[in-house]
């Protein structure tokens, strides 16, 4: 059946391992739940991500490795040497002839405590080292950044776990995919990954306040946090909680400006880059827009062309929240502002893919989407190194129409998943959360906190059904172990 809360494809993957639980076997073993088993599988593809990014390491002078042709490139050990940090430099506070650090600020802050954990394991630094001194610390410092990282990973992987109890094997989606592998390790975008996934939590625990602060933390880091504001603003006003969200709000610019103002107060100029850098930039890899740059044809106003669509789009999203015949939940309408923001957005570089995968599983936690979804991200990350290293382009030096393609595809896989998402939202039946949820307590929003069995405000029960939501009732354990029923067995 479609409306169990682990579908048939984690059953198979048990079955590859030794099978269901026979009938003489009376339970699971008791490590065996969704928090074991997920940290296992992450620490296991972030592993694969650490190999696979081995061929891209420098290891003697004057031998550098073709990073796209490997397929493994990555901005941390590039912008270590080009933006002044294996000279000694702090990102902001200093400044060379090297380019400002191109990053939200608190993702610089990160780098900057990475650089002097490297500095302090002995790596060189400084203006005249020899090669073999910068290929040392370059390294050095790509390991501190990968354990880092999957520290970050693996309090993303507890967040989500906690985000949504009940559907604890959902988390399956997120630590087991592909994506993680041949993303993780290209930016530092590990760090809002975290910040959002535990502002997720605090949410889903009732505490908006604490919610608010780390998703102002993770727009300091990447600037997509911030957009989650906007959905959340009208789950509130559907179902007055507005109080919720005001505390969210206020905690959200405390949190944002907690890390901005000391860059903003002592290097100014240098903080207003990052904004000048993606005002000022084109339609670039990715993009909707980049498909007519590499036609010949670049748009003119883009920036008004990409805001106005995307503001469309989550005018769209507002509109369904409001009109929707149940109120949608949390991660559905996260993963809508998500989506439209990468459908229209001037760049889609790949390590973007990790935003969406903890709201992927959250909206819609079934495998057919998650397997659509992951063709189309991995196709597009095998295109795109292929793009930049000019291996896919015809031997006439005409247009790369297999990036095309590629760029295209993706955001159709995209676009599908959205569109199964608002579906469930107009029929909320369809919804395998809503449906599953109903013999554990509840059926509303798992992680919807303050919004969960929420009625509607008077102006918004004329959209809903005469069934409204239970109220929060006895939750699920999302600790339970995974067991084989008998019509399970028998399918």
């Amino acid at each position: 059946m479609a409306d169990r809360p682990v579908e048939h494809f984690v059953r198979s993957m048990v079955r590859v391992v030794g099978g269901p639980w026979g009938r003489h076997t009376r339970s699971a073993p008791p490590w065996f739940t969704p928090r074991t088993v997920a940290i296992l599988f992450g620490t296991i593809i972030w592993m694969l991500a650490v190999v696979r990014q081995h061929p891209c390491r420098q290891l003697e002078p004057g031998i550098v490795p073709d990073h796209f042709r490997e397929r493994c490139y990555s901005d941390i050990p590039v912008l270590f040497g080009s933006r002044g940090l294996i000279s000694g430099n702090t990102p902001y506070l200093d400044s060379g002839d090297y380019p400002v650090l191109e990053y939200p600020v608190l993702t610089g802050w990160l780098i900057e405590l990475n650089r002097l954990i490297t500095v302090a394991l002995g790596a060189p630094v400084g203006a005249d080292l020899a090669d073999i001194e910068r290929i040392a610390a370059t390294n050095l410092f790509y390991s501190v950044n990968m354990v880092v990282l999957f520290v970050l990973w693996l309090v993303t992987i507890f967040a989500h776990l906690g985000s949504a109890r009940g559907r604890g094997w959902d988390a399956l989606m997120l630590v087991a995919s592909p994506c993680v592998v041949l993303t993780g390790l290209i930016n530092w975008d590990m760090l809002p990954l975290a910040l959002t996934a535990l502002g997720v939590l605090f949410w889903a625990r009732g505490r908006p306040a604490w919610a608010g602060l780390l998703w102002g933390l993770a727009m300091a880091a990447k600037l997509y946090a911030g957009f989650l504001l906007g959905p959340l603003l009208f789950l509130c006003l559907r179902s007055g909680r507005m109080k919720a969200f005001g505390q969210t709000l206020a905690l959200f610019v405390v949190g944002w400006l907690l890390p901005n103002l000391p860059a903003m107060i002592l290097a100014w100029d240098e903080w207003v880059a990052f904004w000048a850098f993606n005002s000022d930039r084109e339609g670039d890899f990715g993009s909707l827009w980049y498909l007519f740059v590499l036609n010949g044809t670049p748009l003119s106003n883009l920036n008004l062309m990409s805001t106005g669509l995307f503001a469309l789009l989550c005018l769209g999203i507002a509109a369904l929240i409001v009109l929707a015949p149940q109120r949608p939940r949390l991660g559905q309408v996260f993963f809508l502002v998500l989506v439209a923001f990468m459908l229209t957005n001037k760049v889609y570089s790949p390590q973007y893919v990790l935003w969406m995968l903890p709201f992927l599983a959250l909206s819609r936690p079934r495998w057919r989407e998650w397997i659509i979804f992951t063709i189309g991200e991995w196709l597009y990350v095998l295109a795109i190194w292929g793009h930049l290293g000019g291996y896919l382009g015809p031997g006439d030096g005409g247009p790369d129409t297999v990036f095309w393609a590629a760029t295209i595809l993706r955001m159709c896989t995209q676009a599908w998943v959205a569109a199964m998402v608002v579906r469930d939202v107009l029929r909320p039946e369809h919804d395998l959360v809503r449906a599953t949820a109903a013999g554990r307590g509840y059926v509303d929003d798992p992680s919807g906190g303050v919004l969960d069995g929420a009625p509607d405000v008077r102006w918004g029960r004329r959209t809903t059904t005469d069934e409204q939501p239970a109220t929060q009732g006895q939750r699920g354990d999302s600790d339970e172990p995974l067991t084989a029923e008998p019509e399970d067995v028998a399918r």
